[in-house]
């Protein structure tokens, strides 16, 4: 699964919880660890908040995720009809750094 290929949507007067699934970009028995960085690209339209690392399973996209193997934050703001690039920096307990882009689609 390629994070860059994950676009989410939301309304531009709603705030959402954003989760981001690392499970397929892990080693064997790596997890997620330490703080989350989390920064819009090109513009300052979005409000980013809350980042961390799920401390408990989850469900993203239909499918259940294990503790420390997801990441999430919290969106507010944009403007309609526009795409944004948010990227996201998180480190692993095996000395590795992530850094990925998302997109997400404002209606």
């Amino acid at each position: 699964m390629s994070l860059a290929l994950q676009i989410r949507s939301k309304d531009a007067s709603e705030t959402r919880k954003v989760s981001v699934d690392y499970t397929d970009k892990l080693d064997s028995s790596e997890t997620l660890t330490g703080s989350v960085t989390v920064a819009e690209q090109d513009t300052s339209d979005l409000t980013l908040s809350g980042a961390g690392i799920n401390s408990g399973s989850v469900e993203i996209n239909g499918r259940t995720v294990a503790a420390s193997e997801s990441i999430y934050f919290t969106v507010a703001g944009g403007s309609a009809g526009k795409v944004y690039t948010v990227q996201i920096t998180v480190a692993t307990d095996a000395s590795q750094t992530f850094v990925d882009d998302v997109k997400l689609q404002v209606n």
